[in-house]
């Protein structure tokens, strides 16, 4: 019998070491490095490749491989579905990804509870919680359905034994950070565990044509745990982000096999569980105050979908040894770099300043055709100048202080123009036909700060003035 050997392996990216270090040399996370035992007849030591049998089915002409089994089943829950192009394939295996207390448990317990109405057989396996804690928040969001299934037991065997008995159509797992082989020496929640545990389900899922969803915990900087491995193993990585203190949730997918991964869901969290959001816009907008300055409007296009968000923005004098930059929603290297380019292109002094800036509601953006709304709300709160109430503001900011195009400028002027507003600061070089309101053309940061009036020497346009 081959004796285990001792080593060393990154709970980041699963390299191994057999050496301790304080930094991973594969992905550069610190104190990342785990002791795991393994070699010898841990399962799956096969020894040399050539002593391997031969299992598996054997290859197939493309031309007699068909597409049967991956119409998407629709989950129930109408955000979900529009993220995942219309629902969940059969034998396709999803990871969810979120903050501890985010809602991860309660939405897959409505999707479960769902499809369980629907008629499909659902087995829901919860090894953070018991099977009692599980039923208690069914209860609460509406009742225990007949075809849903409740296990507590965190071990593969007891899994997949259940899988095999009860033939689901959907198997739910809370979480896969919590699901161990006891025939493995590492403990439960290690790389070893984990991506041996996925890869086991994977494979049942794939075998028997159910969906597999793994809930996976995320790190500090909110990234998901584990191994790298994990995130591409599976077909779909759905991210599920939003402010715990507020009731709004976003769903967002980072790989998607089945489809594409633009799409943005929304969805509000009340004491009856997560209700879907039809008008994003309007309640991102329900508690804006006007006439305040460092606030500035612009539309943000997810997927197919275009959001109306407020942008704010608040500068102070500098209270540090360097100044203070603190971005919420928002990436803060590119607020920096929005804030070189306003000093040095357009003359608003607020690089040595401190600045805080904030994108109301608790959604993040990342697209850059917000980049212009940004410095005009910073130019705001240097001046003291509002921005009118009913100006929207879309455009990307170059490094040379150019405002250039961006995508789906119709979609984003006709979600401005339903919610009343009336004037838009755009591009130059995205001019469309017939837009449905006033469309105020700008080429450089310069022109757009002349014309909202935002700088010492400006005068801004009757059409842009505040007192509209």
């Amino acid at each position: 019998m081959a004796k285990a050997k001792t080593f060393y392996e990154c709970s980041t990216c699963g390299d191994q070491t057999p050496k301790w270090a304080g930094r991973c040399s594969g992905c550069g996370h610190w104190n990342t490095l785990v002791e795991t035992v393994g070699g010898g007849d841990a399962p799956g030591e096969t020894g040399r490749s050539g002593d391997s049998p031969v299992r598996g089915v054997a290859a197939t002409p493309a031309a007699e491989v068909g597409d049967q089994g991956f119409e998407p089943v629709p989950t129930g829950i109408g955000e979900l579905d529009r993220v995942l192009g219309g629902g969940m394939v059969p034998g396709s295996v999803t990871l969810l990804g979120g903050e501890p207390g985010v809602g991860k448990s309660t939405l897959l317990v409505q999707v479960a509870a769902a499809r369980a109405i629907q008629g499909s057989k659902v087995l829901y396996v919860s090894a953070e919680e018991s099977a009692n804690q599980v039923s208690a928040r069914l209860e609460r969001l509406g009742g225990e359905p007949e075809n849903l299934w409740l296990g507590s037991e965190p071990t593969t065997g007891r899994i997949l034994s259940d899988i095999r008995e009860l033939e689901p159509e959907l198997v739910v797992i809370d979480s896969i950070q919590t699901v161990y082989d006891p025939l493995l020496a590492s403990a439960p929640g290690s790389v070893t565990q984990v991506r041996h545990c996925a890869h086991e389900l994977s494979r049942a899922a794939k075998a028997l044509g159910f969906a597999l969803v793994l809930v996976g915990q995320v790190t500090k900087d909110g990234s998901l745990a584990g191994p790298r491995v994990l995130e591409h193993l599976v077909d779909t990585v759905i991210s599920f982000e939003g402010d715990r203190e507020m009731g709004l949730r976003m769903l967002r997918a980072v790989k998607h096999r089945y489809g594409a991964t633009g799409e943005l869901g929304v969805l509000e969290m009340t004491g009856r569980g997560l209700i879907e959001v039809g008008d994003p816009s309007s309640l991102l907008l329900a508690d804006r105050r006007t006439e305040v300055a460092g606030s500035a409007i612009t539309v943000s296009v997810e997927g197919r979908r275009a959001l109306v968000v407020e942008l704010q923005a608040l500068v102070t004098t500098q209270t540090a040894p360097s100044p203070r930059r603190s971005a919420q929603g928002m990436d803060q290297s590119r607020l920096a770099m929005l804030l070189a380019v306003l000093d040095r292109r357009a003359g608003v002094k607020a690089s040595g300043l401190d600045v805080y800036a904030s994108v109301i509601g608790g959604i993040r953006i990342s697209e850059t055709g917000v980049d212009l709304a940004l410095c005009c709300a910073v130019a705001s709160s240097v001046s003291d100048n509002p921005i009118a109430s009913n100006v929207v503001i879309v455009g990307e900011v170059g490094l040379a202080g150019e405002v250039r195009g961006v995508p789906w400028v119709d979609r984003r002027l006709s979600e401005a123009a339903r919610l009343g507003f009336t004037t838009a600061i755009v591009p130059a070089g995205s001019l469309t036909t017939d837009p449905p309101l006033k469309v105020v053309p700008v080429a450089t940061l310069a022109g757009a700060v002349e014309a909202l009036g935002l700088s010492e020497s400006a005068s801004p346009q009757p059409l842009l003035s505040a007192a509209v």
